[in-house]
């Protein structure tokens, strides 16, 4: 019996773990193919609705699950920190055990760490902790500077922090803090989702500004003491609350491995998503994908589920000793919350040539449900 191993159980992990076991005959008393995921944490937390968790829109148990409901006929979940990655051999070791594979996709996700010790100031709204803790400080706020500070490049969700400051400025609004607070949004970036193409990121600049939220883009952080934050480029600014993305790095266990790439993340084949080593994939945040012009994918939530979808595929197609037949093309959409329960699609194809063809299109009702089932539905297709 084959037996493939899936590292991480975030959503490139989920999907693949899915996707395999759905076309691999496994049945109740019948399975055909092992599949193993492999995942430290207890839950899985969907992170695209961290934002709503921030001001208070959605709870703890309304976006997380347990990860041990994935078990399935040939699906087993193994808990623990994975120890070792051993590519060339495909095998994996966890609490002094290998387990040995034919094939290994990996999804681990990035590493956070909080550089400028800037938990000791604010809170990373890229953790349920962190979004949870902000809340709690924003319900207490009378009134003052709201910082959003992107600390380093790059990072995953870039539509989050625009998230964030849409929905902290619709909150202050609410509660009647508009006249005596402000909201700021810092970044190293030279523009909101530059990735998305300029019509998209001066779209999306222009709700920052229509809300009254100030933007500071090219602000690399320097240092962070008391309550103020400086830039290298030798501004100075105050903020009495402060939500901050953590940067973002490879996990320990890849970068001692060799899968680690010159890129500094792991690199793959662009479309089939294969490392140099045969039968062994890397999905998701961890990876470093180009176009043709050589930009850099960003790191985005339905990438990693595309992905996942076409590595499974084929992974099933080589089971069956075809031929893989399926290439990953960065497309699709997701759902930029701006407040007063509106959310504006944006989508399209994402730097397939060089050229992006993506569109923002006006913020609206349908826009905030569309997110809200695509969580809910996330839930019920997995768990």
């Amino acid at each position: 019996m084959k037996t493939i191993l899936v590292l991480g159980a975030g959503q490139g992990g989920i999907v693949t773990a899915r996707e395999l076991s759905r076309h691999s005959g496994n049945e109740e008393d019948i399975n055909l193919v092992k599949i193993l995921v492999f995942e430290k944490e207890e839950t899985n937390v969907y992170s695209p609705s961290l934002p709503w968790v921030m001001v208070g829109k959605s709870k703890q148990e309304e976006i997380t699950e347990r990860i041990h409901r994935l078990d399935a006929s040939g699906l087993e979940v193994i808990k623990g920190e994975i120890e070792n990655i051993d590519p060339k051999n495909i095998a994996v070791t966890v609490k002094g055990k290998q387990y040995k594979g034919d094939h290994m996709v990996v999804s681990l996700g990035v590493a956070q760490t909080d550089a400028f010790d800037l938990r000791k100031y604010g809170f990373n709204f890229f953790t349920l902790k962190g979004a949870q803790d902000f809340y709690t400080q924003l319900k207490k706020f009378a009134g003052g500077e709201i910082a959003i500070l992107v600390s380093s490049l790059p990072f995953k969700s870039p539509a989050a922090p625009y998230e964030a400051a849409m929905l902290i400025e619709d909150y202050v609004g609410k509660n009647n803090l508009l006249k005596n607070t402000t909201v700021s949004l810092y970044t190293p970036e030279a523009g909101p989702m530059e990735f998305a193409g300029a019509e998209a990121s001066q779209e999306l600049r222009e709700l920052l500004e229509k809300k009254g939220i100030k933007y500071y883009p090219n602000y690399e952080l320097k240092i962070v003491s008391g309550n103020s934050l400086e830039f290298s480029n030798g501004e100075i600014y105050s903020y009495d609350l402060l939500a901050y993305t953590p940067k973002h790095l490879l996990p320990e266990v890849i970068k001692t491995s060799d899968l680690a790439g010159k890129s500094g993340w792991v690199d793959v084949d662009n479309k089939t998503l294969e490392t140099k080593f045969s039968n062994v994939y890397a999905i998701g945040d961890i990876t470093h994908v180009t176009a043709k012009n050589g930009s850099v994918l960003p790191k985005i939530g339905v990438f990693a589920r595309q992905q996942a979808a076409v590595v499974a595929h084929n992974i099933d197609r080589k089971l069956a000793n075809q031929k893989p037949d399926q290439t990953f093309v960065p497309e699709g959409k997701y759902f930029i919350e701006v407040g007063k329960g509106k959310a504006s699609e944006t989508g399209g194809r994402f730097s397939v040539t060089g050229k992006n063809d993506v569109k923002m299109k006006t913020p609206a009702q349908w826009g905030h449900f569309s997110k809200w089932w695509d969580e809910k539905s996330w839930f019920f297709k997995n768990f």
